[in-house]
């Protein structure tokens, strides 16, 4: 393949590192006004009265709204109030936004205004939240609009289950001769995307509803506002420029509804709301926590024959996006291997904590965590290579899913080929331990990974060519360009169809839903899988249109022609030929007749035969394949104080075909680093009465420059037969098992099982001590 498969440079790599590009807070317009939000100090009260007579006074202030006669949202359950109507849930929820004409009077007049609160009880775990006696986050509940597939039970906090139920889990139980069970546990996290969240409106005298958002579902900001406010779709035009970072941040709907409300306040006019750091961090939606028990058994020789399994999530004070979160950890809750028995229990819980959205893994870097550190602690107690046991336990095809997927060489990678190939990189011989000095180990940790996409099953993706005079190629996507480089991977893809210079092809970057064909969203992995799809459909489309109209003016038949290098020829005669440029935009005869016009190539993809899952068993298809890995770690620890250093970090994914070798290298590398920065150090601290305690970059520490180990990753090349030449999606599974491989490196280490993130070295301390104490 010619463009396939290389390290050709990104297509938005000039205006990033020249600074050109521009953000949705780059936009400024002369008549714009701002807003700034006022957030609750509480995590769970009652709003007695808002008193805003001192803010209404300050210059340049133009309204204040409050919560009263608001809608409720939620993708998934409409339980939330855009702006907290007369109750909190969680600290930093929004509850007035003021408009003002600079930024810094409606910072003023937003510290004015006075609110008097009763605090209620808080809600501090999901296992708190499960408890029988647990203080309700929300008592009416049924009253809520549901989503399709969404269980939540009423008079609980239990905002939805999934339940799996595969095959006999008595049955397992008596074939099993050795068991272990563990507890695990996070709380929640940020995402910390370097862009923090923005977006402005506009309500145009003719109805048009104008936003522009750092977002990563500029699709679903339109449906969701129209279907919330009662606006006319076709009125909605959602404007996405490039992303600075998202990480499943941005995928939810929040900062656009209040820009809108905000606009609608002052008569249409432009607002614009930008979130500062701190209010990125505590308002916005969050990376999700988990509590979680998880019990295996197997016959003495190690194969598996029972998981036991409840994963109680953390989806915070409104369930948003959590149900879906929580689900697909359902659908992947073993990891990748095959167990014939299979009870678990995914629910996902009302805390009063921020709410969650998707983070980088969509669930299951939290469920690895758990089941992967399992796993060590199994395979300790059987005395046996733990890296053997992943192996003689691999799931393979004809095997099935915990969801009864029969599996096939297309649609599951190679786990095994990725065990093999993470022996070689790591010099595996089975000693894991090794005394490096008087007070330091070096230990090893290891761990499986898959992942499936849990996309709505109508999920679409379309693209729309369209040709130039000198026959270059405009591509049109609705995917956004969050930082992957999906639109430089659809561009190789497009060139490798049309056997055109990959420099002949231009990528808009820029979504603008009326005209940028839709995509659902730019999430899961499935990017390049979906719009890649319809590219070559595209693709297809327009080869047909060109050959149509060369076919007559060329008098031979369609199939005998055939197309590269910006030309189409007699196959057997490729001296008779026409260039693109003479066919693209029409043809004219010298006499001045003409035929054909402007090229447009459309193409669409819709996943292909997904289900919902089976109420009471979970059965069901929740996505087109399955990417696997072997991910491993070493580390280097010190006895005396429990710091310790990551020396070396290693992935081998089973990518399929990979299509940008550098690009593909990069998306695995990063992801690793947010991997073990969550594992080792990304938490939110809460105190007991539910308030975020280090929502500051200064107190909250993701891994800076320089902290970073030694990163080594491989590819396998299972080709998945339904993707654009093969390739598998790879943009998150970097990050799921690394927080899995420091657990398991550093409980070698520490000699003691540690099981609670983030993996501090105080949380060290602290697990040596708890056997003693």
């Amino acid at each position: 393949m010619r463009v396939i498969g290389k390290s050709v440079g990104r297509k938005d790599a000039e205006e990033k590192v020249t600074g050109a590009a521009k953000y949705t807070d780059d936009y400024i317009f002369n008549n714009m006004l701002h807003a700034r939000v006022v957030c609750s100090p509480y995590a769970h009260a009652l709003i007695n009265s808002i008193d805003w007579s001192k803010a209404e006074k300050v210059p340049g202030v133009r309204s204040i709204v409050t919560g009263v006669g608001l809608p409720l949202t939620g993708e998934e359950i409409r339980d939330r109030s855009p702006i907290a109507f007369k109750k909190v849930r969680y600290h930093g929820e929004v509850v007035a936004l003021v408009v003002a004409d600079h930024p810094a009077q409606a910072a003023e007049a937003a510290s004015l205004i006075e609110i008097s609160y009763t605090p209620l009880p808080v809600v501090n775990s999901p296992r708190q939240a499960f408890q029988p006696d647990s203080p309700l986050v929300h008592e009416h509940m049924e009253a809520y609009e549901i989503n399709v597939n969404v269980y939540p039970e009423p008079h609980t906090n239990v905002a939805h289950r999934t339940k799996i139920r595969k095959g006999n889990i008595e049955k397992g139980r008596m074939e099993s001769d050795v068991f272990v069970e563990g507890s695990f546990s996070f709380a929640p996290s940020d995402h910390a995307a370097m862009e923090t969240r923005s977006c402005f409106a506009e309500i145009r005298p003719n109805g048009d509803v104008i936003i522009t958002s750092s977002s990563q579902a500029p699709f679903m900001i339109k449906k969701l506002i129209s279907s919330y406010f009662g606006v006319e779709i076709g009125k909605i035009i959602v404007n996405t420029p490039l992303v600075g970072g998202a990480y499943g941040g941005k995928a939810s709907v929040q900062w656009e509804f209040l820009a809108y409300i905000a606009a609608k306040s002052v008569e249409g006019r432009p607002v614009k709301i930008l979130y500062s750091r701190e209010e990125d961090i505590l308002t916005a939606p969050v990376h999700i926590g988990l509590d979680a028990t998880v019990k295996l058994g197997c016959t003495r020789d190690g194969i598996l024959k029972s998981a036991e399994i409840l994963y109680l999530f953390d989806g915070g004070a409104y369930a948003d996006k959590s149900p879906d979160l929580s689900r697909a950890a359902a659908v992947d809750c073993t990891g990748p291997y095959h167990i014939e028995n299979i009870w678990c229990d995914s629910l996902c819980m009302y805390t009063n904590h921020p709410y969650a959205s998707p983070f980088r893994g969509f669930g299951h870097s939290e469920v690895h965590f758990a089941f992967e550190r399992t796993m060590d602690m199994l395979a300790k107690k059987l005395k046996i290579d733990p890296l053997e046991l992943r192996y003689i336990n691999a799931i393979q095809p004809g095997d099935t899913t915990p969801t009864q997927v029969l599996l096939n060489k297309s649609n599951v990678g190679n786990v095994r080929a990725c065990i093999d190939k993470l022996k070689e990189l790591m010099d595996w011989n089975g000693e894991t331990k090794i005394e490096s000095g008087k007070h330091t180990v070096r230990t090893k940790g290891v761990a499986c990974i898959w992942k499936t996409s849990t996309i709505d099953p109508n999920a679409s993706s379309g693209v729309i060519l369209t040709f130039n005079p000198d026959g270059s190629v405009n591509l049109m996507s609705g995917v956004v360009e969050i930082g992957t480089g999906t639109k430089t991977v659809l561009a190789q893809i497009l060139a490798e169809r049309l056997r055109l210079d990959y420099d002949k092809i231009h990528v808009k970057m820029k979504v603008n839903t009326q005209t940028t064909p839709e995509h659902w969203k730019t999430v899961a992995s499935r990017g390049t899988f979906m719009a890649g799809r319809a590219v070559l459909a595209a693709a297809d489309d327009a080869i047909l249109q060109i050959k149509s109209i060369a076919s007559c003016i060329l008098r031979v038949r369609v199939e005998d022609l055939e197309i590269d290098s910006g030309k189409v020829f007699v196959r057997e005669e490729p001296g008779i030929n026409l260039k693109f440029e003479d066919v693209v935009y029409g043809y004219t005869y010298p006499n001045g007749n003409s035929i054909g016009g402007q090229i447009i190539g459309r193409g669409n993809y819709i996943l292909r035969h997904m289900t919902y899952l089976d109420a009471d068993t979970g059965a069901g298809k929740p996505g087109p394949e399955w990417t696997v890995g072997a991910q491993g770690v070493e580390v280097e620890y010190n006895t005396i104080n429990h710091t310790y250093k990551v020396v070396k970090a290693y992935s081998v994914i089973d990518i399929g075909q990979v299509l940008n070798e550098k690009t593909a290298r990069g998306q695995v590398m990063g992801a690793m680093s947010m991997g073990l920065s969550f594992g080792g150090r990304e938490t939110f601290y809460f105190d007991q009465h539910g308030r975020v305690l280090n929502h500051r970059l200064r107190t909250y520490r993701p891994l800076r420059f320089g902290e970073q180990p030694e990163y080594a990753v491989e590819f396998i090349h299972t080709p998945h037969m339904e993707a654009a030449y093969g390739a598998r999606g790879v943009g998150e599974h970097g990050l799921i098992g690394m927080p899995a491989v420091l657990g398991n490196s550093l409980s070698l280490a520490a000699g003691v099982e540690l099981n609670h993130l983030p993996l501090i070295p105080e949380q060290i301390w602290r697990a040596k001590r708890r056997p003693q104490e």
